[in-house]
């Protein structure tokens, strides 16, 4: 094996320009773009294609080939910068001006090069080259320094058939335990279903403003943001059952405002704005203050918070939620509509079983998906060491890492 540069084992070339003006809904001039490269597993997709006028003449210079590599060189995403896909197969399509297309020579199999594109040392020395600077493009005098771990091409290819192989397993675990994910929460959301659905004769209907009082938070006004900052909750901390306080800002709270603005433990907290709807119990002892984009609820019976809160979280689920949101673009649960929801109530005995069936239903499933989590992110490492393994000559002969 000889370490080379991937300057020294492919040629580079830069993706087509054109002007807006030049795009159209159709035509035989199909363009590839940087979001064609799925981030998350390198491969070409081929959603949301741009077409270019049939008047334009297309360079056969900007137009992949099999056994090319295209690479992502600007975008407005950090982490988008550098991401290579693998063209696998004959199409006419183009590649646009944010992109390049590496063009492996005689030396260096394509598919092995792509599989080094997957690899930590890859994403490192992309990361060394874009982190802590304000870097949104790429240019080859960069790129061309990674080192590429060369071998036999014999051997390239078997190292290539290995990592196929043991990917395509990877994929299968990864499938399955994404969808162990979703029957566990969709077991959940069925059984809140049947709750919801059955309401009996004793069952009544009230609105939320019959039964808790609402409060929208505090207006931020930086003109007056001095002295004596309290931190805050907005609508970035709230996710469904779940306070984050790990991004917090602060803002001047009078003490005149601490009644109307705090938040005390087991009051239901929902997104008023950016994620309306959404919800979850604050179950801290300290209080905390919260901004406009939330609204604070707390019932004349504690229980009801937690029956209002199963009761959004299925609404959004089966899409009826969202008939109580106002604005034809940026969407918003005022709190005159949160006010006015009507939702139905059983009696006090009996909501007090189902929240604590909710509560018990919903700690397994949590439980279950922590399990999984663990899974797929032990997933990852197996990747991450098959491909180190991989590149600095570690593979046996037989397949390393089966995958359960």
């Amino acid at each position: 094996m000889e370490v080379l540069s991937i300057g020294d084992v492919c040629d580079f070339s830069r993706g087509l320009t054109y002007k807006k003006a030049d795009e159209v809904s159709a035509s035989c001039n199909a363009v590839l773009r940087a979001n064609n490269i799925t981030l998350e597993t390198g491969k070409i997709n081929f959603n949301d294609i741009k077409y270019i006028s049939d008047e334009i003449s297309i360079p056969k210079s900007k137009k992949v080939k099999k056994g090319s590599l295209l690479i992502c060189t600007a975008s407005g995403s950090k982490k988008h910068l550098g991401k290579i896909g693998l063209v696998e197969s004959d199409i006419d399509f183009a590649y646009g001006g944010f992109m390049g297309m590496l063009t492996p020579k005689g030396n260096i199999d394509s598919k092995y090069l792509y599989w080094l594109s997957q690899s930590k040392a890859y994403f490192d020395f992309i990361q060394g080259l874009t982190d802590g600077a304000n870097i949104n493009n790429l240019k080859f005098s960069q790129l061309k320094n990674f080192p590429v771990p060369v071998f036999s091409l014999d051997e390239q290819k078997r190292i290539v058939v290995i990592l196929d192989q043991a990917f395509a397993d990877i994929e299968q675990a990864r499938a399955k335990t994404e969808q162990n994910l979703k029957n566990a929460r969709e077991l959940f959301e069925s059984y809140l279903q049947q709750v919801f659905s059955q309401r009996g004769d004793d069952w009544g209907v009230k609105k939320i403003a019959e039964i808790a009082e609402a409060c929208l938070g505090k207006m931020l006004d930086k003109k007056k943001n001095k002295g004596n900052p309290k931190p805050y909750l907005r609508n970035q901390n709230v996710q469904w059952f779940n306070i984050n306080t790990d991004d917090l800002l602060e803002m001047r709270f009078e003490d005149s405002e601490y009644e109307r603005y705090a938040i005390k433990k087991g009051d239901l907290v929902i997104c008023e704005g950016g994620y309306p709807g959404r919800g979850a119990i604050w179950e801290q002892d300290e209080d905390i203050f919260f901004q406009k984009a939330l609204h604070r609820i707390r019932c004349h019976n504690p229980l009801y918070n937690h029956w209002i809160l199963y009761y959004l979280y299925l609404s959004d689920c089966n899409g009826t939620l969202k008939n109580s949101f106002t604005g034809a673009g940026i969407q918003h649960f005022t709190g005159k509509s949160l006010k006015q929801l009507a939702l139905p109530i059983p009696p006090v005995e009996l909501t007090e079983k189902f929240v604590r069936n909710f509560d018990e239903l919903f700690n397994r499933v949590i439980s279950l998906e922590n399990v999984y989590h663990n899974k797929l992110e032990s997933i990852d490492q197996l990747k991450k060491s098959i491909l180190q393994k991989a590149f600095s000559g570690e593979l046996t002969k037989e397949k390393e890492g089966a995958v359960a």
